[in-house]
């Protein structure tokens, strides 16, 4: 949702953003009036209901307050009295978009929220209820509105649950990590272009229309947890993000692969926030850091079948150049910077040959690919088999830690300061990253991503804050991960970055002496948790059941042949989803 400014052209530094609305109606009209946390903004669209084939949307360039609103709906009420005035209908959280199928338009609202968490002061809402409501009057609504395949596209699009696993913010671009919020220009308004805004589609005619998104919201898909975990006897929040891109979406046998533009299958960014849990609930140190996973970026796929649990992998040779390849890994360069390091988990031996054929073809097309590129950009690739080093027994976690350190030693992560006496909505500006002169050619500047260099500002108390201001850390680069699925291997090999991530993290905010946390630990208990929640909330969205966790059970302790169960049934329940409900899943996500 965009910032209102409240004056002529000129960014406002603590701007507004309207939260809460409220739809009303008379026979020709809708009417939503808009208004921000704080009371002092009132808004009002109007929606048109007599014309069924088109939407048509007015914004009132107005400001009101409460009263002067108030006195602006009674007047329309007054003037509608012989159709039968202005009648409430619902209060809504926001707009999520407008669909047309073969009839009317439908407006989408979200009618319940509740808060999931908060970044930087900045709250991020989850969806508790949605409602679809008809746009036309009913005497206005063509035949069309009643058919049979219209009725059958809205039952489609009802399968998405908007309250299962989609997250939102007014005023945080959710959509984008940390240290990309933090080094945008602050004129910039909410990109719904981007890759992870799942309803940038259905909202894009009120967008090009008013030329704002003051009434619409931006919606990710993934994950999003949020905790509290103790180190060194101060209370942290750690927060993981999971973003999925909605270019190539799809079902786990229905989208593998990458497609002719460089998009991939099952395309997940993470990110780990840690901050300090502080009483103002604002942090003064923040870090965060980035990885990914993906299909293996090749032409290649599976028919699922109700006879064959694992179907045969076919390899598509339509791309001798590897040009959709070298698109996916330039466009990961152009949201990460490089090094990207390339973690493929898929077997190295089989009797009958399927994952194998895919090990050989990505080893080839990194090869072509890197005889292009220059040392400093070429793709760091590893092969290791997970599968093979579980069954010799060997500490996995331990061995995916060694990577995970030598990755995060070409990347770096994300770390800053930001001034205490900034206020919680303006936290994201430039003005609130603190640093001293002596880093300015440690930050990165990237045209291409709106990304700026950092202006010098430390507040008001330069002379004092100087002693105590650490540089600022940046990440560039990323590691990419990819088994077959991405799901259960790929989970596990994140954990593993993901600890090694927050240790350097905690090291790096002063919480600690060391950049390694035990694994044996309690924080590395709540940690694996974490991301074990998160592997089956993605396996469900793509897979159809929760991710296969051998090696957390066995990680815990857990009884082996209850372990064994556990794997079979989960082995079934995707089966049963991949052969008989994933092409309506599919076509509900294409809808």
């Amino acid at each position: 949702m965009a910032a209102e400014n409240c004056s002529d052209g000129i960014p406002n530094p603590n701007p507004c953003y309207l939260q809460k609305f409220r739809l009303y109606e008379t026979r020709s009209n809708f009417y939503m009036i808009g208004r921000d946390k704080n009371r002092i903004i009132w808004r009002v669209l109007k929606i048109d209901r007599l014309d069924h084939s088109e939407l048509t949307i007015l914004e009132d360039p107005t400001t009101y307050s409460e009263i002067e609103c108030c006195d602006l709906l009674r007047r329309i009420h007054e003037g509608n009295r012989s159709t039968g005035g202005l009648k409430f209908v619902t209060a809504c959280y926001g707009i999520v978009g407008f669909v047309k199928f073969l009839g009317p338009y439908y407006m989408l609202l979200i009618t319940k929220r509740r808060k999931i968490g908060a970044i930087c002061g900045h709250t991020i809402y989850a969806i508790s209820k949605s409602e679809m409501i008809s746009i036309p009057n009913s005497p206005v609504q063509s035949n069309m509105a009643y058919s049979k395949n219209e009725k059958r596209y809205k039952k489609l699009l009802c399968t998405v649950d908007l309250t299962k696993d989609f997250f939102f913010s007014y005023s945080y671009n959710v959509m984008h990590s940390l240290q990309r919020n933090l080094c945008m220009d602050v004129t910039t308004v909410v990109d719904y272009e981007t890759m992870f805004v799942w309803n940038e589609f259905l909202t894009r005619g009120i967008r090009n229309n008013l030329k704002n998104t003051l009434w619409t919201i931006a919606l990710v898909y993934g994950f999003f947890k949020q905790v509290t975990i103790s180190v060194s006897g101060r209370d942290l929040k750690l927060t993981l993000i999971a973003r999925r891109s909605r270019h190539y979406a799809g079902t786990r046998y229905l989208k593998r692969g990458v497609n002719e533009k460089g998009r991939v299958a099952n395309d997940v960014e993470t990110e780990q926030i840690v901050f300090e849990d502080v009483p103002e609930g604002y942090p003064t140190e923040i870090s965060s850091v980035v990885q990914n996973r993906g299909s293996i970026p090749l032409f290649w796929s599976q028919e699922s079948s109700r006879l064959n649990l694992k179907p045969d992998i076919m390899l598509s040779k339509k791309d001798p150049d590897y040009e959709a390849t070298r698109q996916h890994f330039e466009n990961l360069a152009r949201r990460y910077g490089n090094p990207i390091i390339i973690l493929n988990l898929i077997k190295r031996f089989e009797k009958r040959p399927r994952e194998t054929i895919l090990r050989a073809e990505f080893a080839n097309a990194i090869r072509f690919i890197n005889k292009s590129l220059t040392n400093e950009n070429r793709l760091r690739f590893l092969h290791w088999d997970l599968n093979r080093h579980s069954r010799k027994g060997t500490n996995v976690l331990a061995l995916l830690g060694r990577v995970a350190d030598h990755a995060l030693n070409l990347t770096g992560i994300f770390y800053c300061q930001v001034t205490p006496n900034c206020r919680p909505e303006g936290l994201l500006n430039l003005s609130c990253l603190v640093r001293n002169d002596e880093c300015s050619a440690q930050i990165p500047y990237d045209k291409s991503d709106n990304v700026v260099k950092l202006v010098t500002d430390v507040g008001t108390d330069k002379q004092n804050c100087s002693e105590h201001i650490k540089p600022p850390m940046f990440q560039s680069g990323v590691l990419r991960t990819n088994c077959i699925d991405c799901l259960d291997r790929t989970n596990v090999a994140q954990y593993a970055y993901g600890l090694m991530a927050l240790g350097r993290q905690l090291h790096a905010m002063g919480f600690t002496d060391s950049q390694t946390i035990d694994q044996n630990s309690p924080l590395a208990e709540d940690l694996m948790g974490i991301y074990e929640t998160m592997g089956d909330t993605l396996a469900m969205q793509y897979g159809g059941s929760a991710a296969h966790n051998k090696i957390f059970c066995q990680r815990r302790g857990q009884w082996k042949a209850a372990t064994q169960s556990q794997e079979f049934f989960r082995t079934l329940q995707r089966y049963y989803s991949n052969a008989y409900m994933d092409a309506e899943k599919q076509s509900a996500i294409n809808l």
